[in-house]
């Protein structure tokens, strides 16, 4: 997902906006705040869906790989992620170094609805996975 958002008050004990249905406190929360790596790159991707969600710019830089990582990012306000919905998963497990994600998240831009469909890829590099890179309809 490239770099549209804002953020949104998120509780330990909120629905995680990723949609796993668990607390964000044991979900997202902890890869947000560094304390713990993601197991699979839908993990990853599940955790940079609500970092734009709750605003969390640090994590998205942080989880984005070196190769494609933008200078800075900054999220737009007037936008606001709603949904996720992971459509289909190729790799990205335990013992994989690559991995891909598609989705559709959904989102309201100044009120309006409206739909990303993405095809993120991921690496792990030193055991950590990394956002690649995205292809979106339309691009």
């Amino acid at each position: 997902m490239g770099g549209r958002g804002t953020g949104r008050r998120t509780t330990d004990t909120s629905a995680c906006p990723c949609g796993t249905g668990r607390g964000y406190g044991e979900c997202c929360a902890p890869l947000h705040r560094a304390e713990t790596s993601a197991a699979t790159a839908e993990a990853l991707m599940r955790s940079r869906f609500s970092a734009f969600a709750v605003g969390d710019v640090d994590h998205l830089l942080r989880s984005w790989h070196p190769r494609t990582r933008p200078a800075e990012l900054s999220l737009d306000p007037g936008m606001r992620w709603t949904r996720l919905e992971v459509l289909a998963t190729d790799g990205g497990g335990l013992f994989d170094t690559t991995g891909t994600v598609e989705f559709r998240a959904h989102y309201r831009d100044r009120g309006r609805p409206g739909t990303l469909h993405e095809r993120s890829r991921f690496r792990r590099e030193g055991g950590e996975w990394a956002y690649l890179d995205g292809l979106t309809d339309g691009a």
